[in-house]
Parts: structure tokens; C-alpha cells; sequence
């Protein structure tokens, strides 16, 4: 048993740097039921914000669609007044537009233009235009749209949650797998007691912090209190989060025993036998016998 698997506390918690270093000394099965508990909480995070922001938008745009419309042969087929806002709140926005004049208001941080031709994407940092698929045909309209998303709806957000945890995992994996030599070369530097396998745990746990991060983040978006500019922001200061964890939790490792005894000088004898010396041998020690 190393020295690590004798001083780190039990490994379980990873938000602080001794908590992320102490899952050195466990297993490759406490580490991943870790990870998943933090994954199954980001993925119920992700289901909420889908149900709260947007899921209510999409529902009340497509009861508002005619009774016929589609989109075949690249072009949307509409036969109702244009341009129109289908539904919105201040997270989404869905409209038709057939030429795209700019006569409806964008308040949604996230507006979809359906066009005649192409479906146009405004966000607070511009639009991006995306062209009807080739060969495609699909409903447009609350006839056929609005059994098809009924049934489908819970699916669509059990797919989310699921994609969510094997996303993270799999993320995980190949970032501590990457990580892991950086967290290896500071413990060698450093004369820490961990090997290649360990220094994979620390690296892996070391990504928990920035992922629950995150997991807060999209949550408050949830909440209206971020936009997506700044979501998208904290999103990218999540990988920072990850990487000071992931050099500075293997400072919180012991240091190989051989190597700490090693810095001891063997010409200079301990502070132990000085002092005995002393008292044997006054003089040795620039003291006056008494007289």
C-alpha cells in the first residue's frame, strides 16, 4: 500500500484541491460512480431548463400553425398571413417570415425565422442562415405536428438526459486521459507519491468541479438570470476551473518517503547528537569550564 492510500481522507467529495488529490488512493469504481452521480445532476439540470425555456414555446407554436403548411422541396409551403410570431418568451422565439423583411420584433435571446427558403437563427451575436434540406418533407402544420410532438415530447427529453450522461462520461474519460500526463509530470517534479493510474483518478476527479460549475450555470440560465451570451461564457470559464484543480490538487499528495528522507545531509550530523555532544564535551561547544 502506498503512502497516499494511507493519508488521504476517504474520496468523495470533488470540490476542494484535497478532496480532487485524495481520489488518488481510490478506485476506478469510486471515481465513476462519482462522475455519474455529478452527470445524472447536470443531465436533470438540462430536462428542467428544456421543460421551462423552451419545450412551452415550441407547444403553443405549433398550435398555432394553419391546418395545412409543409416543407418540401426546399421551400415552405404557407398559406396564412406573413410575418407572424407563432409563440416566444424571453428564451426563444419561433416566426414565419416568407421574405425575412425585418417587421417582427426580436426580444427572445434565441429567435427562429422560418423563411421561404431557409430558416434564419438570431441570437445577441448575430443570425445564421440554415437551408431547407434537399430531398426532405416535413409537416408544417398543427394537423399532423401536433400528435407527432405529443408523442414524442418525453422521448425527446429522455434523450436529452441520456445524452447528457453518456456525453459526460465519455468527455471525461478522453480528458483524463489526456490529463493525466500533465498531472504526472507535476507530481515527478514535485516528488509526489502517485502513479500513472492515479495521476488518471486525479485528473478524472479533477474535472468535477468545473462540470458542477456548469451544471449551476445552465441552471441559472434556467432561471433567467444569465443570458446565453454569458452562459456561453461560463461554459468556457468551466474549463479553467478544471485545469487550476488539475495543478494544484496533486500538490496536496505526500511526497515519496525516500525522497523526503533523502534531503537530510549525511556529513552533517542530526541536531540530536550536537546536543549530546555538547554536554559531554563543554569546551567543544565554546563554553568555560566553571572554576
Amino acid at each position: 500500500m502506498s503512502t497516499t492510500d494511507q493519508t488521504l481522507p476517504p474520496a468523495w467529495e470533488p470540490l476542494t484541491p484535497r478532496g480532487v488529490a485524495a481520489f488518488a488512493g481510490a478506485s476506478l469504481r469510486r471515481l465513476l460512480l462519482v462522475q455519474f452521480i455529478i452527470a445524472v445532476l447536470a443531465a436533470a439540470v438540462v430536462v428542467w431548463t428544456l421543460q421551462v425555456a423552451w419545450f412551452p414555446v415550441v407547444r403553443e407554436a405549433i398550435r398555432q400553425l394553419p391546418v395545412k403548411g409543409e416543407i418540401a422541396a426546399q421551400q415552405l409551403v404557407w398559406t396564412d398571413a406573413t410575418p407572424v410570431q407563432l409563440a416566444g418568451n424571453h428564451f426563444l422565439g419561433l416566426a414565419v417570415d416568407l421574405n425575412h423583411g425585418g417587421e417582427l420584433g426580436r426580444e427572445a435571446q434565441l429567435q427562429v425565422e422560418f423563411g421561404r427558403k431557409n430558416v434564419r437563427v438570431f441570437s445577441l451575436l448575430g443570425y445564421q442562415i440554415v437551408e431547407y434540406p434537399a430531398g426532405w418533407r416535413v409537416a408544417f402544420n398543427r394537423t399532423e405536428l401536433g400528435p407527432w410532438w405529443g408523442a414524442w415530447e418525453p422521448g425527446i427529453l429522455a434523450g436529452a438526459a441520456f445524452g447528457t450522461v453518456a456525453g459526460l462520461m465519455l468527455t471525461w474519460t478522453l480528458l483524463a486521459t489526456l490529463y493525466c500526463l500533465p498531472v504526472r509530470l507535476i507530481t515527478f517534479l514535485q516528488n509526489r507519491d502517485l502513479n500513472l493510474r492515479q495521476s488518471w483518478r486525479v485528473a478524472g476527479a479533477a474535472l468535477m468541479p468545473g462540470a458542477l460549475f456548469l451544471t449551476f450555470a445552465i441552471f441559472s440560465y434556467g432561471l433567467d438570470l444569465v443570458d446565453l451570451i454569458r452562459l456561453a461564457g461560463l461554459a468556457g470559464l468551466h474549463f479553467v476551473i478544471g485545469w487550476v484543480y488539475l495543478f494544484i490538487s496533486p500538490l496536496f499528495l505526500p511526497r515519496i518517503p525516500a525522497l523526503a528522507g533523502a534531503k537530510t545531509n549525511p556529513f552533517v550530523p542530526p541536531p540530536e547528537l550536537k546536543k549530546e555532544a555538547a554536554e559531554k564535551n563543554p569546551s567543544a561547544a565554546g563554553e568555560k569550564p566553571a572554576s
